[in-house]
């Protein structure tokens, strides 16, 4: 019979109870308080513009956090549906116009603007597959996130290297805010079959949370994979 494991020290007990506490309340605490900081953040730009009869805070002896908010999603998706039609789209183009005739400002302009159409446009396949490289030297590999094959002047200098290059986001730990871009080869890109939510909780975490073996993307389990078998001998 093996003897039984001796009783942990009373401060080791409240040591481990307050590290399972830290666990489950940091988490909690961080949400909360970054969903606060956003929605104050939302209201202190577009409180100041509403008039005072339309807000009800005006009326109320307190505020509503998220008001500013809510008007500016409702704002946002108004102007979206103005500018499919004919006038809203001659508004659009006058006023990029009128942003690209001026100096300085035309290149952040157009900048931003190139930005948001790929990345909504791409937002379907853009950043949702992760991948390793060998970086920064052979033998060591680190987490990309593939965004999209090399376009315009760089595929074509790449092309005439005979390359196949793809574009490809390599995050730094623990912050992937910011990061580089790098263009890979790509035969040289081992795709991971995690999503990019478990790997991007794998840079974030400095290697300590690692999904399961078993958690694969919906397109890459083996189910899948096998059903499609199935309908194509069918």
């Amino acid at each position: 019979m093996t003897e039984p494991l001796p009783r942990p020290s009373l401060p080791t007990r409240l040591r481990n109870n307050f590290l399972t506490g830290l666990v489950i309340c940091a988490p909690i605490a961080i949400t909360i308080w970054l969903t606060w900081t956003f929605i104050h953040w939302a209201d202190s730009w577009v409180k100041p513009y509403i008039p005072a009869r339309y807000n009800p805070e005006s009326y109320l002896q307190f505020a509503i956090p998220g008001f500013g908010l809510l008007i500016a999603l409702v704002l946002i998706t108004l102007i979206g549906f103005l500018g499919k039609n004919l006038i809203g789209r001659s508004i659009v183009e006058f006023g990029d116009g009128l942003f690209n005739r001026t100096p300085l400002v035309r290149t952040v302009h157009k900048s931003l603007k190139q930005i948001f159409e790929t990345v909504l446009k791409d937002k379907g396949t853009s950043f949702n597959k992760a991948a390793m490289i060998e970086y920064p030297s052979a033998g060591l590999w680190s987490i990309v996130f593939v965004a999209t094959d090399a376009r315009g002047e760089i595929a074509t200098k790449f092309r005439s290297m005979g390359k196949d290059m793809v574009a490809c986001f390599l995050p730094p730990t623990p912050f992937p805010t910011a990061g580089w871009l790098v263009y890979i080869p790509r035969e040289k890109i081992v795709p991971l079959d995690m999503s990019a939510e478990d790997a991007a909780k794998l840079v974030i975490s400095v290697g300590l949370v690692t999904p399961p073996e078993g958690a694969l993307l919906p397109a890459m389990k083996p189910e899948s994979k096998t059903k499609s078998k199935d309908r194509k001998k069918g």
